[in-house]
């Protein structure tokens, strides 16, 4: 199955991300892995407790994180890629904004980048066009390292939404297909935590035909919103609204959890 063809499929609820952070430093799990074999062990796991892609990333976007060389990338994810392909069915994402780390990766069994650059490195759009594989385009404002400091201003719905359609009419003019545009406005990516609320109440907005894909997993803003809860049950009801609102995907730590979360009534 092309990873395009998975939200087609007639399942009821949003696709799941299961998210295998293989970083030192990531906000909420990195360090859990020193292994290649405890990786793997960790990756199986999200798969049996249901995710529908496993998303597998080598360098941190939490606040303030300093970037990492894409060779350090590489050694981080590509050895757990290349095993994770050869004894799985779910598709493998590579979260990134490297060249080098996706063609590396894609050579090794992903089919899905997810860049939360937005594409706007036109080298790394060049792979997904010549791979043809899904990618997903972030919103993103600043960096990493600014995301606790600086956030953006105006209405966050017009300019993201402004952004994702921009970026997906102009990798299309490249030669994207558009069956393998995923949006993602960017949960998190240098925004306030009442913007944040604002996009997964209407995550549908975003859309304009593709899929959409939310990420609110163990986020700061959860804490406003969701008083009491710890952040994997915060994280069961944000997305439990941004599925009421139109996601299609939900990039998630606690696949069990969030799945709980879709399936129970209100």
């Amino acid at each position: 199955m092309h990873p395009s063809d998975l939200w087609k499929r007639p399942t009821g609820r949003p696709l799941i991300m299961g998210i295998l952070n293989m970083t030192p430093d990531s906000f909420s799990d990195g360090g859990a892995h020193p292994s290649k074999e405890s990786a793997l062990a960790h990756a199986y796991k999200i798969i049996d407790d249901g995710a529908d892609i496993l998303d597998v990333g080598g360098e941190s976007s939490r606040p303030g994180a300093d970037p990492v060389s894409a060779e350090e990338e590489v050694r981080r994810v590509i050895g757990v890629i290349r095993e994770l392909a050869q004894t799985v069915s779910v598709p493998i994402s590579i979260d990134t904004t490297k060249p080098y780390v996706a063609e590396e990766a894609l050579k090794a069994g992903a089919s899905i980048i997810n860049d939360i650059g937005g594409l706007r490195n036109e080298a790394l759009l060049d792979i997904a066009i010549s791979y043809d594989v899904p990618a997903v385009i972030a919103h993103m404002y600043g960096t990493p390292r600014t995301f606790g400091t600086e956030t953006m201003e105006g209405d966050v719905l017009i300019e993201v939404k402004k952004f994702l359609k921009e970026r997906a009419e102009h990798s299309i003019s490249k030669g994207m297909k558009e069956s393998n545009i995923i949006l993602d406005p960017g949960i998190g990516f240098g925004k306030t935590p009442e913007q944040d609320m604002r996009m997964i109440e209407n995550s549908g907005w975003f859309g304009g035909g593709y899929p959409v894909l939310i990420g609110p997993s163990r986020k700061r803003f959860l804490s406003q919103y969701y008083p009491g809860m710890d952040r994997d049950e915060a994280t069961a009801a944000a997305s439990r609204t941004a599925a009421d609102s139109g996601a299609g995907i939900l990039r998630v730590h606690d696949v069990p959890g969030v799945l709980s979360a879709l399936c129970r009534p209100q």
